[in-house]
């Protein structure tokens, strides 16, 4: 996968965001929390995500794929090589490592950011004028017994 492909897979997760840090590393966040950062200069590595323990174990043994330096305490795993992974696998191990990050944010905070898009989707429905049709006026109804 190419950088352009990565970012518009991390930046369609819910909430996600991307910043710039540290120079030339493009960091990808849920909340403010790290869950990939991918290099846009030269650099040893290319791309570096957040996995399960399992997960970890399994990439470290794998060619180009090490644990990603100062993170690899997190269980980060970094890849030396744009191929280290196939595509296929390198989306699923985004959306992991994305899910594994929004999972450790508080539970008050997940609820606000996840009820946040929900009221302002209440909020938009509620300002949204009915038209009515040209010539239609607004009926009185008497108390009539019929």
């Amino acid at each position: 996968m190419d950088i352009d492909a990565i970012r518009e897979h991390c930046l369609s997760f819910p909430h996600a965001s991307e910043k710039v840090q540290w120079g030339s590393a493009l960091c990808f966040k849920v909340d403010g929390k790290l869950f990939a950062v991918a290099a846009l200069d030269v650099s040893p590595t290319c791309l570096s995500f957040k996995c399960s323990p399992e997960s970890f174990v399994e990439l470290c043994e794998r060619p180009n794929v090490i644990p990603a330096p100062y993170l690899a305490r997190a269980q980060w795993v970094a890849l030396e090589t744009p191929n280290a992974l196939g595509n296929d696998e390198l989306r699923e191990l985004l959306c992991e490592a994305y899910r594994l990050v929004w999972e450790r944010l508080p539970k008050k905070r997940q609820e606000a950011l996840a009820g946040g898009a929900a009221k302002s989707a209440k909020k938009a429905a509620k300002s949204a004028k009915r038209v009515r049709p040209t010539g239609a006026t607004k009926r009185k109804t008497l108390g009539r017994r019929g």
